[in-house]
């Protein structure tokens, strides 16, 4: 076993190496860019590399930084985590000749599983089933227009050097294909240096099931059995659950032994996933091999015991695989959730910004949380917006899911805006909870799942104002052993003005003789009570309701103080109002005068110039931002007066980018 190991990456991965590592008695070195200097990561590894500015390209990608910050720590391996350099080649390659063990497969592997299209031929003679659809070195756009004509739409535009998403495109018709074509290739070129793309048929309604192989350097391989990824949105997973649900043994072994004869046909070894695309009718076809360890490994920890990544270092340190296949058993059911900063809303777009609270789930013998980050920290442009991963193991799916859902509706978080609460419908929804699982669950529910936000309801309000009260008295568990609120023959009261987007409440709050509080509420009146509560929560009682909320004050941009309270449900954001603050009760329209940038970016097109008529909804720009492309299109029919940047500018949140002529 290796005494000391470098690891290639950031975030929770790196937070999750560590730990496995530290069990074990081996040290870590962490490396660095400018912006994790102060990441969760580099305070829990034994030494810690600076290696460059923020960007990937400038760190992270680096071979040569990475190679110098082992050398210098005298590290004996490098364990590269997933995304950046952990599928890259020549990577390996430069590791073995630098005297550094590569802590994933040979770099013979990794190039044979790096290209789909060679992976597809690969597969094919090893007699994997394959997707039908054209994997050829011939990109001209005509040609690729006629396969996939040939195939028949719709189709599945896919890098062939990528993952994740990027650089995929589904095409409904031939009039689309050739737009389709074309963002694919760029934002391949992008993320992969390389624009190479290959055409599948789309399946209508296909689950995504990957299996975990592992395989030592004697000879061995195994399966650890079936991951579900089908739960998606833009192409990329949400939830991932162990075993599949309604997947009967055999086609368990057949698969298995699909993906074990993938690996073997390629010299594999370490950690690997082959994933496959399904159909309702339990036919499946091979779509790729990751070369690494995935995102999701941890349900397939969770019910078969193992750390995969112990599994790791042992067989990089030339051991052989801890377990046979017959000695591999399926113990209950296991879901593990992303957690991102990002506005499923509004299409999913990422959210940037300051973790200024953050309440995860406590671990316990059914809950694992990893996660990179702590409350303080800042989820930048530069890196995926994950904020955690969320995993419960219980005895059935069905009680997975329900402890899942439970705590998605727990977690509060405020600074960025979040998928909680998605993911929290999505656990609880009966579809899914009853087994109805493809890739395109999220866009067939998303009236149930993504609703239009209700107005804040009298709880709500309620919690706001006995925290608002509760602040005046920053030295009492009782707000009412102050005297200031006396009055002559008269009961006290106060009012607080709330404002819920551009509605408007106001909350009377009077003083009993009993010393219990009324709350004049929107919706009617009720006694309430409030103390404060361990971990600086609020106990509070509303008429025969008792319960715990948390609530965060929080100045906002505008010089305006926002509540957000969790009070059970997932938060809501409440503006105080200020009575001697005029501006806020000035009437603001909607402007449509300009198009602002949703994030920070950088522009990689332009469909417009000045002087072009435009209608409503048409494409003006595209915005490259944390590994993904964002059209963003036209709020009204109208002229253009400006574009305000060029392709290859980056440009802050905010910036306006497309200007309108008015009047």
């Amino acid at each position: 076993m290796f005494s000391k190991i470098l690891i290639a990456n950031r975030g929770e991965i790196a937070c999750r190496v560590i730990k496995t590592a530290r069990r074990l008695g081996v040290k870590t070195v962490a490396v660095y860019s400018d912006a994790d200097a102060g990441a969760r990561h580099v305070a829990m590894a034994d030494e810690a590399v600076h290696i460059g500015g923020s960007a990937a390209r400038e760190s992270y990608l680096v071979v040569d930084k990475i190679l110098d910050a082992a050398r210098r720590t005298g590290a004996q391996a490098v364990h590269p985590g997933y995304g950046f350099l952990s599928e890259n080649a020549a990577f390996a390659e430069s590791c073995g000749k630098a005297g550094i063990v590569f802590i994933g497969p040979p770099p013979s592997a990794i190039r044979a599983m790096g290209s789909k299209s060679e992976a597809k031929k690969i597969m094919e003679k090893a007699r994997v089933p394959l997707v039908p659809g054209y994997h050829g070195d011939d990109q001209s756009p005509a040609l690729l227009a006629k396969e996939a004509a040939g195939i028949g739409f719709p189709v599945l535009i896919k890098a062939s050097a990528g993952g994740g998403g990027t650089g995929m495109r589904v095409v409904e018709a031939a009039d689309k294909f050739g737009s389709a074509l074309e963002g694919a290739k760029r934002e391949a070129k992008a993320s992969f240096a390389d624009d190479h793309v290959l055409i599948e048929k789309y399946l209508t309604r296909p689950r995504h099931i990957e299996i975990q192989v592992f395989a030592d350097g004697h000879g061995d391989c195994v399966y650890l059995f079936e991951r579900d990824c089908s739960i998606q949105r833009r192409h990329q997973k949400v939830i991932e659950e162990a075993p599949a649900p309604n997947m009967d043994p055999a086609r368990r072994k057949a698969m298995g032994e699909a993906a074990v004869a993938a690996a073997k046909a390629i010299g594999y070894v370490g950690a690997g996933t082959v994933e496959f695309i399904a159909n309702q009718d339990g036919t499946f076809y091979f779509m790729e091999m990751n070369t690494r360890l995935q995102v999701e490994h941890p349900v397939t920890e969770a019910i078969t015991g193992q750390d995969l990544v112990e599994w790791q270092l042992l067989v990089a340190a030339g051991g052989k695989l801890p377990l046979r296949q017959e000695e591999l058993r399926i113990d209950g059911h296991a879901v593990e959730v992303r957690l991102y900063a990002e506005d499923p809303a509004r299409n999913f777009l990422p959210s940037t910004g300051t973790l200024v609270h953050l309440r995860l789930p406590r671990e316990n013998a059914h809950v694992r949380v990893d996660t990179g980050v702590r409350e303080g920290d800042t989820v930048s442009p530069f890196y995926d917006p994950m904020i955690a991963k969320v995993i419960v193991h219980d005895r059935d799916r069905t009680s997975a899911m329900r402890r899942m859902a439970a705590l998605m509706a727990a977690t509060e978080v405020v600074g960025v805006t979040t998928n909680s609460a998605l993911l929290e419908a999505l656990c609880s929804h009966p579809a899914f909870v009853g087994g109805e699982v493809d890739t395109g669950f999220i866009e067939r529910y998303r009236a149930d799942l993504l609703p239009k936000p209700a107005p804040a309801d009298d709880r709500t309000f309620a919690v706001a104002t006995l925290a608002r009260i509760a602040e005046w008295t920053p030295a009492s568990s009782d707000p009412w052993d102050l005297k200031n609120g006396f009055r002559l023959l008269e009961i006290g009261h106060d009012e607080v003005r709330w404002k819920d987007g551009e509605r408007e409440a106001t909350v009377i709050v009077r003083r009993l003789r009993d010393g219990k509080l009324r709350l004049e509420l929107p919706g009617g009146s009720v006694d309430a009570t409030v103390k404060r509560a361990r971990d600086g929560r609020l106990a509070i009682g509303l008429g025969n309701d008792t319960f715990e909320a948390s609530i965060v004050r929080r100045a906002a941009l505008d010089g305006g103080v926002d509540y957000t309270v969790f009070a059970g449900g997932g938060g809501r954001r409440l503006r105080l109002v200020d009575p001697l603050d005029v501006t806020q009760y000035e009437a603001t329209a909607a402007d449509e005068t300009a198009v602002r940038s949703p994030l920070p970016g950088k522009i990689i097109d332009l469909k417009v110039k000045a002087g072009d008529s435009v209608s409503k909804g048409q494409p003006l720009l595209v915005l490259e931002a944390m590994k993904m492309e964002h059209t963003l299109n036209a709020p009204i029919d109208g002229k253009i007066k400006s574009v305000r940047y060029a392709v290859g500018e980056q440009v802050v949140e905010g910036a306006d980018l497309v200007e309108f002529e008015t009047g």
